[in-house]
């Protein structure tokens, strides 16, 4: 099968198209058909060397955690999917020795849902990473209806769903983005701060995005909740906040209930560009260069 890969770390360059074998699915796996799949920033950490993980299986190495695909095979005590399945999941970070940058890739069962009825590919790719990130973060916060809560990075694929998830939990949240952002925010329900502003106010919680760090404390209610983008990041509680952060795990169960969420009009899903496998270096350097607004998609 073909795939993207590399086997060297370096810049966008060292990507290409290569042949690989088939995967075979083992007890509780399925081997999904890929339709699309999404670059994320994590990829360019990986791809040039910066990641402090090792890959699974060494070089070379195909990149890729979202798909959006077809059930191609299924393996042994796998009961919830048949061949043939429109489904969609995430892969957690570093765990598959063939990435979703395939035509096709095996992932457990458990970390899969059914894809959204009458959505393109392209589109249902974009949910599973960010969506489960956006679910999980608020999850780790477990607000009651009618709390404040503070996005950064409100405009990005995961801040977007954040915000689309705390209007359908019934919360009040403030986005902090980019001043060309102002209209996305809004769309979602929440209010808008600028980011060229210090942000001001009181809120039950933060999630930060974009990192800006442990400054945001003060912006928290004594008791409240703060959100790190990774555990490094998380800065040490003062005056009774929890601090928290996101690993985003794949759960098909909660992904499902996204899927809903889409269907229902409650979640947009967004795709900043669309490109091959043979334009792979083009993707990542379309990400690169920053203020993406949606999904960079791959396609076989």
């Amino acid at each position: 099968m073909r795939a993207v890969s590399y086997a060297e770390f370096g810049g966008p360059e060292v990507l290409h198209v290569a042949e690989v074998p088939v995967p075979e699915p083992g007890p509780g796996q399925v081997r999904v058909r890929v339709a699309a799949s999404v670059v994320h920033p994590v990829d360019l950490m990986v791809r040039s060397g910066r990641f402090p993980a090792p890959l699974p299986a060494g070089l070379p190495y195909t990149p890729g955690w979202d798909v959006a695909g077809s059930v191609d095979a299924v393996g042994p005590s796998v009961d919830e999917f048949t061949i043939g399945d429109e489904v969609i999941g995430f892969s957690p970070w570093l765990q598959t020795t063939v990435g979703a940058h395939a035509e096709y890739v095996v992932l457990d069962a458990a970390w899969l849902a059914s894809a959204p009825a009458g959505v393109p590919a392209t589109e249902a790719a974009t949910l599973p990473t960010n969506g489960l990130a956006a679910a999980q973060a608020l999850d780790l916060l477990a607000l009651p209806a009618g709390s404040t809560v503070l996005v950064t990075g409100a405009a990005g694929q995961v801040g977007g769903f954040v915000l689309a998830l705390a209007r359908a939990a019934g919360l009040h949240a403030t986005g902090l983005a980019g001043a060309d952002d102002r209209e996305f925010v809004e769309s979602l329900g929440a209010a808008f701060l600028s980011r060229t502003d210090d942000p001001t106010g009181t809120f039950d919680a933060v999630i930060d995005l974009a990192v800006i760090g442990s400054s945001l404390l003060d912006l928290i209610r004594d008791g409240g909740g703060y959100v790190a983008a990774s555990p490094p990041l998380r800065p040490e509680p003062v005056r009774g906040i929890r601090t928290v952060a996101l690993e985003v795990l794949p759960d098909g169960t909660r992904l499902g209930e996204l899927v809903k969420l889409v269907t229902s009009g409650d979640i947009p899903l967004r795709v900043a560009a669309v490109y091959p496998f043979a334009d792979a270096a083009t993707a990542h350097e379309r990400l690169a260069q920053g203020g993406v607004r949606g999904g960079v998609v791959i396609v076989p």
